[in-house]
């Protein structure tokens, strides 16, 4: 049996280019005599709809998106994934379901039976869970049609009570197929590898697995789609961050043609933290996530030019370099905004950052309008010594100034704030803070300097200087961010236990941090929430991102 997977990158409610992408692999894997073809988690809408779910137009274009496919489904089964309306009086009024097509018709509907509802994830808010399940008899197979989560629950997931595949083997099922649109963090890869793996070796079959790329908004996804055979050799991997067709030729005693491929050792739970994600190769991931994001950001959004401001620093620098990755370097305009506390250097160090990538530059000094702010709030500030209020005038001068430009010639503002900045409130709403998504917001500032170092792997793209000198917003005479925060080193690895692994201030003090420090950070996290909650959408690469994925009020008083 010849059977295809179809990674593709699919845009939220782009219906007719969807179902394009969808009906030109089927005619491809036709031409090449198919037998099957296997696509994504709801890829007829994409993923995640949210709450376009609950408009019964969106609902009737699935549908109508699923009867254009099936007439292509005639000589090859087509395995796609679309919302199924709810026939019961009961329940919610959707469910997540995975339609089985041959022959132009609609042969079975499988349902997602586990649906997640924590970090990015609120299935349960849209869908009703499977309450039967069936195999799909085809060409003398017996297949088992799970999707997604359905397979992280191997009947150990406290989550979840019921183990779809333990319900589908009562039926004797020859192939294992998965449907998911499973998104990237840099631990994903391997875990998302290790379950698939430990399901063949439960079920004694073969599995296709077949996820979406590309990214939408926050959340990236990076394909990798899988295959293993019955005795659980990785038979086939489908490539990161892009788009593939890939057919592979399942023969009847459960052996796949192709090379077997041997899996990465999963990096354990305990091991990661921000200090090891370059030795563990992961840095390379996560620059293709965050180019694929922005890339595909501008793309399905419309826009065509970025705009960002460009400190001398290593978070502008890092982030112009990334946006000339994705979008090209004429698409992309830096902005050099000196102020009277501005070193020379580091105005001599963006304009090489420019001339070496070929962006184009503005110099707009700030020292005047920065003034006539404080001349016009003279009678009311009178005497009073110079504070953080001056700090954010220059900031959101700035901020005024990106706008401005980005307004008048059509740009998108790239924010440069990092998650170690986020995290504390190290940052100026409405000035460094602005911005149309987060470029760097879900990097600590240890995983900047990861960054940047990749990014001059070959050859010195970003100066030298802006990696090794001691970082400063540069707001006030001889500043540097040592003065507000702890030293990143520490920092960083302190807001990893708290914000990612969840671990509270015992047990971070237990790991041998200061305990006034850990007080302190921990404080400092939870009093900015009001800054992140106003923050723009952040590119996920991490487990627990600032954004949809980590929900915390405003107004607590936890640790605060």
């Amino acid at each position: 049996m010849k059977i295809f997977l179809a990674q593709q990158n699919y845009h939220i409610g782009n219906f007719e280019d969807n179902t394009k992408k969808i009906i030109c692999a089927i005619e491809e894997a036709k031409k090449q005599g198919g037998d099957i073809i296997i696509f994504s988690e709801l890829c007829v809408c994409g993923y995640p709809p949210r709450d376009f779910l609950e408009f019964d137009d969106f609902i009737d274009k699935c549908y109508a998106a699923v009867d254009e496919i099936k007439q292509h489904a005639d000589t090859i089964a087509v395995i796609i994934g679309a919302p199924d309306k709810n026939t019961k009086p009961k329940g919610k009024r959707l469910f997540n379901a995975a339609y089985f097509l041959y022959d132009r018709t609609i042969k079975a509907i499988a349902h997602k039976t586990c649906l997640p509802t924590y970090d990015v994830f609120d299935e349960d808010r849209y869908f009703e869970p499977a309450y039967e399940w069936n195999v799909i008899e085809f060409k003398g197979k017996k297949l088992a049609i799970t999707i997604c989560e359905d397979i992280w629950n191997l009947g150990d997931n406290p989550l979840y009570k019921i183990c779809p595949m333990d319900e589908l083997m009562k039926q004797q099922p020859d192939i294992m197929i998965n449907i998911s649109a499973s998104p990237f963090d840099y631990t994903h890869d391997e875990d998302r590898k290790a379950v698939v793996k430990a399901t063949v070796i439960k079920y004694k079959l073969p599995m296709f697995y077949c996820n979406a790329t590309g990214s939408q908004t926050e959340i990236v996804f990076d394909g990798a789609s899988l295959v293993f055979d019955k005795y659980a050799n990785l038979c086939g991997q489908l490539p990161s961050f892009d788009s593939a067709l890939q057919s592979f030729i399942l023969k009847d005693d459960g052996t796949i043609d192709g090379p077997v491929i041997e899996p990465a050792s999963r990096i354990p739970d305990k091991e990661l933290n921000p200090l090891t994600l370059e030795e563990n190769l992961n840095i390379e991931k996560i620059y293709a996530a965050i180019v694929t994001s922005i890339k595909d950001y501008f793309f399905k959004m419309g826009f065509t030019k970025a705009i960002i401001g460009s400190s001398g620093g290593i978070d502008s620098a890092v982030t112009i370099a990334l946006a000339c990755d994705a979008l090209g370097a004429s698409n992309v305009k830096a902005v050099l905004m000196p102020s009277q506390y501005s070193t020379n250097h580091s105005v001599e160090d963006a304009e090489k950052l420019s001339n070496t990538l070929g962006n184009s530059y503005e110099i707009i000094p700030i020292k005047n309008i920065y003034e006539a702010f404080l001349a016009e709030l003279k009678p009311l500030f009178k005497d009073l010594p110079f504070s953080v209020a001056e700090e954010n005038i220059q900031s959101r001068t700035r901020g005024n100034l990106l706008m401005a430009i980005a307004n008048k010639f059509g740009y998108i503002l790239l924010n440069t704030s990092n998650k170690s900045e986020l995290a504390t409130g190290y940052g100026t709403l409405y000035g460094d803070m602005a911005g149309g998504l987060g470029v760097l917001g879900d990097c600590y500032k240890l995983q900047v300097y990861s960054l940047a170092r990749y990014i001059n792997r070959t050859e010195e793209i970003i100066p030298e200087n802006i990696i090794i000198k001691a970082p400063s917003a540069e707001l006030r005479p001889g500043q540097k961010d040592i003065d507000s925060l702890p030293d990143y080193a520490i920092l960083d690895k302190i807001l990893f236990q708290y914000i990612e692994r969840r671990l509270g201030p015992k047990e971070i003090k237990s790991q041998g941090f200061d305990a006034v420090l850990v007080d302190r950070i921990l404080k400092m996290v939870n009093i900015n929430e009001y800054k992140r909650n106003q923050f723009c959408p952040i590119i996920r690469i991490s487990p627990k991102a600032f954004g949809v994925g980590r929900r915390v009020p405003i107004v607590g008083k936890y640790l605060g």
